[in-house]
């Protein structure tokens, strides 16, 4: 069987974003009025405010997130140009953090950021350059490590490791 081909964007030339060196470790989650203006990095398209992170690409094994470098909002045409393929097989999305609407919310965190950096590795060496990072629930709760394992983190894996559904599924 041969693997999708990956519909590209037809609103905006889709080109990953460069790196950059260094940020801040782990800083403190807030939990005020701040969780209004959090990103969510692995949001659904069809969440408040949605716009695409990236454009998932690698293996079926192996996937890997391209980071855009301009910011996408999501329409239905977007949406659409993913056919037969459902959006959030092409694209990762981020949206406003739900809070304690959210699952993975307990009230302070988000457990599958914190999931993420205890139970997956690193995949980068570098942190990738993100439209997010300076909003992102994830950066502002587990800091850089976070993001060092961000880019393997897809809303559809269709051959997840046993370490992946731990992360996802808890």
């Amino acid at each position: 069987m041969s693997e999708p081909q990956i519909a590209e964007p037809k609103t905006a030339e889709v080109k990953p974003a460069g790196e950059i060196a260094s940020a801040p470790a782990r800083k403190p989650a807030q939990n005020n009025n701040e969780d209004q203006t959090l990103m969510c990095p692995s949001a659904q398209p069809d969440m408040a405010g949605s716009r695409v992170l990236g454009v998932v690409g690698g293996t079926m094994e192996a996937a890997q997130v391209a980071y855009l470098n301009e910011s996408l909002p999501v329409t239905s045409e977007l949406l659409a140009s993913t056919a037969p393929l459902k959006p959030t097989e092409v694209f990762r999305f981020a949206a406003r953090c739900e809070g304690k609407a959210c699952r993975h919310f307990d009230g302070a965190n988000c457990n599958l950021a914190t999931r993420i950096v205890q139970i997956l590795p690193a995949v980068v060496d570098t942190l990738p350059a993100c439209l997010i990072r300076q909003a992102c629930r994830w950066y502002q709760q587990e800091g850089r490590a976070a993001c060092m394992r961000c880019p393997q983190v897809v809303t559809e894996s269709f051959q997840p490791s046993e370490e992946f559904l731990r992360a996802a599924l808890g």
